[in-house]
């Protein structure tokens, strides 16, 4: 059935990836939006092999594979922007706009559009490159130090605290949040 839910009506396109994006977008359709997530086409050296039946995080969304090294796949995802609330992307810094894809390009066809961006270490600086992981944030940020036992080594908490709770929860705050100013104001970010 249809979930109906705070962001039923509202559309967003998730371009396909790993961790708090795919979460995020998750959050979003639990909440009642309207996902379309953006795959690779298969067989390409990008492509995410993931078993959907058990990928609990892709469920409550349609999927359109495309190639977006083809200017044909660009041009039909700045159409489906035009048409959306909302983007999800998690790739690093500069591939976006590289397929065309950023930011400006993607408010050109939509300004009411909300561009959220998902990456380990922000759009530039000394680490802008470098995947990121879960524990790095942690081990970096010193909270690794409170999972464990006194004089152990800490145990990793998987990756639900940084990339679930403080990527993809806070992703999806914030475009929650940005739709609520588009409204006012008219414009996207």
């Amino acid at each position: 059935g249809t979930i109906m839910g705070p962001l039923a009506g509202y559309r967003f396109l998730e371009m396909a990836g790993i961790g708090p994006g795919p979460f995020c977008a998750l959050v979003l359709a639990e909440l009642g939006a309207e996902i379309i997530r953006i795959d690779r086409v298969a067989g390409s050296s990008r492509t995410i092999a993931v078993d959907e039946t058990l990928d609990l995080s892709a469920r409550g969304r349609r999927s359109i594979a495309l190639d977006l090294k083809q200017t044909e796949a660009v041009d039909l995802v700045l159409r489906l922007c035009a048409g959306a609330h909302g983007l999800i992307e998690g790739y690093r810094p500069g591939v976006m706009e590289r397929l065309g894809l950023g930011p400006h390009r993607c408010l050109e066809a939509n300004p009411r559009l909300v561009y959220g961006r998902m990456t380990g270490w922000g759009q530039d600086g000394p680490l802008a490159q470098t995947a990121g992981h879960d524990i790095n944030y942690l081990a970096l940020s010193g909270d690794l130090h409170w999972f464990g036992r006194r004089h152990e080594a800490p145990s990793a908490p998987l990756n639900v605290v940084a990339d679930m709770g403080g990527g993809g929860l806070m992703l999806a705050l914030g475009l929650t949040s940005a739709l609520l100013e588009a409204q006012r104001s008219g414009r996207g970010q």
